[in-house]
Parts: C-alpha cells; sequence; structure tokens
C-alpha cells in the first residue's frame, strides 16, 4: 500500500506540475531566448510529429496504451521495485494524453534552435525521459539474488 501511495503521488505531482507549466503557455507566456525559445506550439502527432495522420484516433491509441502499461505493471509487481520513475513516466503520460483531448493536440514549449532545430518539448516528455532512463539504469546495475535451489542444479 505504501509503494502504491509514493507511485499516485508521484503521478499526480508530475501531472499536476505538467499542467500548470501548460496552462502559462496556453495563456500566451513567450519568451525568446540565444538558444532556446519558450513558445507555445501543439504537437497532433508523438514525438517528432509522427503518427500525426492518424488524427483523433491518436488520443483513443494512446489512452489505451497508457491503461495497459498501468495495468501491466501493477499486474507484473513492477511498483515494489519501480514506484517513483513509473510514477513520473505514467504522469507525464497522463499530461500528454490529457493535452489532446483537451487542446488542439500535445502542448509543447520549449524549442530548440540554436545550430539545429530541435523537436520541440514539455515537462511531461523529460518525466518520461528520465523516468525511462532511472527504470534502464535501476535494472541494469541491480543485483537480483539467485535462488539457492537453482544453483544446486
Amino acid at each position: 500500500m505504501r509503494v502504491f501511495a509514493l507511485f499516485f503521488l508521484v503521478l499526480l505531482g508530475t501531472f499536476v506540475v505538467d499542467q500548470t507549466i501548460k496552462t502559462i503557455f496556453v495563456e500566451g507566456f513567450y519568451r525568446a531566448g540565444e538558444c532556446i525559445n519558450l513558445e507555445l506550439h501543439y504537437n497532433k502527432g508523438v514525438a517528432f510529429s509522427m503518427f500525426a495522420f492518424l488524427g483523433p484516433y491518436l488520443k483513443w491509441i494512446q489512452a489505451l496504451l497508457v491503461v495497459g502499461i498501468f495495468i501491466f505493471v501493477v499486474k507484473e509487481g513492477y511498483l515494489n521495485r519501480f514506484s517513483i520513475p513509473l510514477g513520473m513516466l505514467l504522469g507525464g503520460a497522463l499530461g500528454n494524453v490529457y493535452d489532446r483531448f483537451m487542446h488542439e493536440g500535445v502542448v509543447d514549449y520549449v524549442a530548440w534552435h540554436c545550430g539545429f532545430d530541435f523537436a520541440v518539448f514539455n515537462f511531461a516528455d523529460v518525466a518520461i525521459d528520465v523516468a525511462v532512463v532511472w527504470i534502464l539504469l535501476a535494472a541494469y546495475f541491480a543485483k537480483e539474488e539467485i535462488p539457492k535451489d537453482t544453483m544446486d542444479q
């Protein structure tokens, strides 16, 4: 129960921070910088605007994927091991899916333009990326105990 509470608090915190920042940009905040502009963009696709051709179906596909991931991590017991990064990952994912239902697309606002134009992104994207790296590193470096009965065979 404690693990689920931690997971839920991180998910909720990630979602609230994400939506709060996005609201600031939807209401008109803009700042031009030397390498980064903070400006409102609506991404109708996923990363680098891929799958934008799916139109209104994309939000439903992503919503089902988020629900499927949640069911999988709970059923397989991954919350016990990765409650914080999974909270970040699903909180970010829910933030972006919520945008698809409430706006023209995902609200993005960090636009890199120094030397090359990079994809425009948001806090939820960063939370998802950090969570994935955290899970991969934790899975790679964590030592799993081998049960003694399998070592005797």
